[in-house]
């Protein structure tokens, strides 16, 4: 069934009787016609879109889905393919320097530039909900009783404090011109595309901590901005490294190529330009008409916990499991790791012993550099950039309440419950499923029931 009237040059008008104007029945027959897959939401849809006053029915006559799909495939619409290099180690094997080891390019690593999405950002329509100037929110509980609300990034102390901050810098010629603290929130997480086999991606996205987080929950709100899609080892990484040292490529070398693959990409992402504009900032004319200086932070870093491990240069699982303490495992009640100068000439002396002297990366003159706090001997690209500003990366490392609280201890937590109600025995486990069946579906919830 084609498009009806298409094989006589013309419909006839009983064709479409039923319907309420012709357009409506060729929508219709497009409905009842090919895959029995499309729904009538998906119908409504189209129709959405084939109204767009940009829309123009003439334009299709020569629409083929395979033209149009190679043209979006061709244009980067801001999107920039690039590769890295990674040096490679090796047992026993010396060179002058790490940049002196023989490298392996990486390539396919699609990014945008951190610039151009503020600049887009702060042009587009979505600068209108964000907030230019923090402040704090209380709540006065009685006359002599007020309590800090913390609900949104751009109420934090932290904020506030870098708005002073800026705002207290020097600004010739253009000292006149507001100064915006924008707020970047980054987010990182593997993701596996198909049920079965191997495929998978590594997203990494960027949030604006300006904008309220009801905004940017909401899909329709475009709040989303793709910062790269991080690659990984192409599957022939053993054929190269032994035909760089003619032997098997170790676990532990495999590890360490990994955690610098990474460390790599951020040092691709982190280019001069974004380095001068979050020490100097960047004048933009923003969707409103008024022209701002604005100077990116990072405020926090999303991620689960392998994932935290990569960027904080640390093993994963180690003496010192966590990328926000400085204790062992046995005693995680004391908190707070810091970024310092110190921590830097550490990893630096362990990177020239595995390049320079040809020491194993888990022996132990490596280990005795790194092993008191855990740590791995791989570059910090986010350390060096931040610890000039005074900034301590670690702090970026939020709590993923999804993957270390929802998925961990609460799990555990209600797993216990449910067996003390199994000890105690009764009805205990059919009263709490019935209250559960009590809670009422709600949005698409309903679907995933189903």
């Amino acid at each position: 069934m084609g498009v009806p009237g298409t094989e006589g040059g013309h419909a006839d008008a009983v064709t479409f009787a039923p319907f309420t104007n012709p357009t409506c029945g060729i929508l219709m027959a497009w409905q009842y016609s090919g895959t029995n897959q499309k729904s009538t939401a998906e119908l409504d849809w189209l129709a959405q879109f084939l109204a767009h006053p940009l829309c123009n029915p003439r334009e299709l006559t020569s629409f083929h889905h395979s033209c149009e799909a190679k043209l979006l495939d061709k244009e980067e619409y801001g999107w920039y393919k690039s590769a890295v290099k990674i040096h490679l180690p090796c047992e026993k094997v010396k060179w002058s320097s790490e940049a002196a080891a023989p490298h392996m390019t990486v390539d396919g690593v699609w990014h945008w530039d951190l610039v151009n999405i503020i600049m887009k950002a702060f042009q587009s329509e979505q600068f209108k909900t964000f907030h230019t100037t923090p402040f704090k929110q209380c709540q006065k509980v009685s006359e002599d009783h007020i309590i800090d609300i913390l609900s949104e990034a751009y109420s934090l102390l932290e904020m506030l404090c870098a708005y002073e901050e800026v705002n207290g810098l020097s600004h010739e010629p253009d000292g006149d011109l507001e100064c915006v603290v924008t707020s970047l929130m980054l987010w990182l997480d593997s993701t596996h595309l198909t049920n079965f086999g191997k495929a998978s991606m590594w997203p990494f996205y960027m949030y604006f901590g300006n904008q309220s987080k009801y905004l940017s929950g909401k899909p329709t709100a475009m709040a989303c901005h793709h910062v790269a899609y991080i690659p990984k080892l192409p599957d022939d990484f053993q054929d190269i490294y032994s035909g760089f040292f003619k032997q098997a490529l170790s676990q532990e070398v495999l590890t360490h190529c990994k955690h610098d693959l990474f460390h790599a990409i951020w040092d691709l992402i982190l280019d001069k330009w974004f380095m001068d504009a979050y020490q100097s900032g960047i004048i933009i004319w923003c969707a409103d008409g008024i022209t701002q200086w604005i100077y990116p932070h990072f405020f926090s870093y999303s991620a689960d916990y392998p994932e935290k491990v990569l960027l904080g240069g640390i093993k994963f699982l180690g003496k010192l499991a966590c990328p926000g303490c400085l204790v062992a495992k046995k005693n995680f009640s004391k908190m707070g790791m810091m970024d310092s100068a110190e921590w830097q000439e550490c990893i630096s002396r362990a990177c020239k012993l595995v390049f320079q002297k040809g020491a194993p990366i888990n022996g132990k003159r490596v280990g005795y550099q790194l092993d008191e706090h855990s740590y791995v001997p791989t570059t910090n690209v986010l350390s060096e950039f931040l610890l000039k500003f005074m900034v301590n990366f670690f702090l970026l490392l939020v709590v993923d309440l999804l993957h270390e609280f929802k998925l961990g201890v609460w799990k555990a937590i209600f797993i216990h419950l449910l067996h003390i109600l199994f000890a105690t025995g009764g009805d205990g486990i059919q009263e709490l499923n019935k209250r559960y069946w009590n809670i009422p579906t709600f949005g698409s919830m309903k679907r995933l029931a189903a």
